[in-house]
């Protein structure tokens, strides 16, 4: 477990793929604990990133800044953003405004046209970084935070992440390409802005760009 702050209020570390960020056996804060050496260490989920998902990922260390930080979270003030490797040439920046719904059986969401029970807009902006080989990485910023949404609007538009096996068709040899690369906060006893930024392990596709 690679752990890139950590103080007594919070932990940031760089989760894994394949690791759930909910506290159960295995999962993040579980994690995080055997690399404390405290299996009764008090480390708290308070975002997550799907299962499959890699990158920086914010712990709190009591309940009490749990609950700030799930403040910030709520009014806009934790900023994350991403970088994917994608299949096709994207516009050099853009705006998905989208409407989204989960189907729970199957674990998926969807861009749906009609609005109702359980339907939510979805909207990102990203940035093209670079382009190669018919494939493009760009920067994501979330404006909303839905289950999958980068995976899903992107391949809605047409471009699915390359390695993703739930919402591409396409055969890719890797991990699925979604980076956690940065995220941005206020210290929640301290008061202070913080930021964190972290480039992708050096191996495909993340290797084939030039990352700005």
């Amino acid at each position: 477990m690679q752990i890139e702050y950590m103080d007594d209020s919070i932990i940031v570390a760089v989760k894994p793929p394949r690791v759930l960020s909910t506290d159960e056996p295995g999962g993040m804060p579980d994690l995080v604990r055997a690399q404390l050496g405290d299996e009764d260490a008090d480390v708290r989920t308070v975002h997550r990133l799907d299962r499959v998902v890699s990158g920086l990922m914010l712990l709190a260390r009591s309940q009490s800044v749990a609950s700030e930080l799930s403040r910030q979270i709520r009014d806009g003030d934790f900023d994350k953003k991403y970088l994917a490797a994608v299949h096709g040439s994207t516009e050099k920046e853009g705006f998905f405004d989208d409407l989204m719904i989960r189907d729970k059986a199957e674990r998926k969401s969807y861009v749906t046209d009609t609005p109702g029970k359980g339907v939510q807009r979805a909207q990102l902006k990203f940035d093209t970084l670079d382009r190669k080989e018919g494939c493009s990485l760009v920067r994501v910023h979330l404006i909303t935070g839905r289950t999958h949404q980068i995976r899903c609007q992107f391949s809605h538009h047409a471009f699915p992440l390359i390695g993703d096996r739930k919402y591409s068709l396409l055969e890719d040899n890797c991990e699925i390409a979604l980076w956690s690369e940065s995220i941005s906060f206020t210290h929640p006893v301290r008061g202070e802005r913080m930021r964190f930024t972290l480039a992708p392990p050096d191996r495909w596709p993340w290797n084939m760009f030039k990352i700005m």
